[in-house]
């Protein structure tokens, strides 16, 4: 897709501690928790929220620095699904991993998740997240065995290589994120601390997530579309921390009224 512990000071200064917690202590996360998410510029680093997602090389150490100075808990946008040609890193990735091109999203090709030499360089990309400051990672593109990858990837595939994920998250002191692949969730939860979610309204998977909110844990929802009484209605009944954002994902943003 497009390139591109908390720390929180103020009334939900619990709440969010226990968003990137094990145990108990998710079970204080509220669905009202705020957030947005910018993995492009023009970017509003300011804009009042609890979460913010962005992408690494879209910001530097200092900017995660002023964000958690701020009692911002920071995401970290890692594609660990797909090769992105402009990435840094780019060149490290053998092009017998490489699949078939993501149709819509020029400039990246599938990944072979099952091939043990990827792993290194996911870690590589994580532990950048974790040195330059971030609390979390949102892992994209895990949903690979609903795509036309080239390599004929299965659930118990994508299984695997979550778990190698959150393990390594953990093991660098952050938390990860389910992201999408909501068919999986049964499998999936006990290994994220938190969702992730783009237009599962619109598409009408949100209520696969719902052990997110039953175990007080946050689903983070984006939807590409204009808010509406009735969708922010669901949203509120399904517990979703919902915003309104465009493809590009940069500052633009809407929200649920009041």
């Amino acid at each position: 897709m497009p390139v591109t512990t908390a720390r929180y000071i103020g009334p939900l200064a619990g709440v969010l501690a226990g968003l990137f917690c094990f145990g108990a202590a998710a079970q204080n996360v509220p669905a009202g928790v705020t957030w947005d998410w910018q993995l492009q510029a023009p970017l509003d680093l300011s804009v009042a929220v609890d979460i913010l997602a962005l992408d690494p090389d879209e910001v530097s150490a200092a900017d995660i620095a002023a964000l958690s100075s701020r009692g911002v808990t920071t995401v970290c946008y890692v594609s660990v699904g797909t090769w992105e040609d402009w990435r840094a890193d780019a060149g490290n990735f053998p092009q017998v991993l490489l699949g078939r091109a993501y149709d819509g999203w020029p400039g990246e090709r599938f990944l072979d998740i099952r091939a043990p030499e990827l792993l290194p360089l996911m870690r590589a990309r994580v532990q950048h997240c974790a040195e330059m400051g971030f609390d979390a990672v949102e892992p994209d593109n895990i949903d690979l065995h609903i795509n036309d990858t080239g390599f004929g990837i299965v659930a118990a595939d994508v299984l695997t290589y979550f778990t190698a994920l959150s393990d390594m998250a953990h093991d660098l002191g952050l938390r990860i994120a389910q992201k999408n692949a909501g068919d999986l969730t049964e499998r999936l939860a006990p290994l994220a601390d938190f969702a992730m979610a783009e237009n599962c309204l619109t598409d009408g998977w949100c209520a696969d997530l719902s052990v997110y909110p039953n175990t007080g844990r946050a689903i983070l929802a984006a939807e590409y579309a204009q808010p509406s009484a009735a969708v922010c209605a669901v949203a509120a009944e399904l517990g979703l921390s919902l915003i309104f954002k465009r493809h590009a994902l940069t500052r633009w943003r809407q929200i649920c009224p009041d």
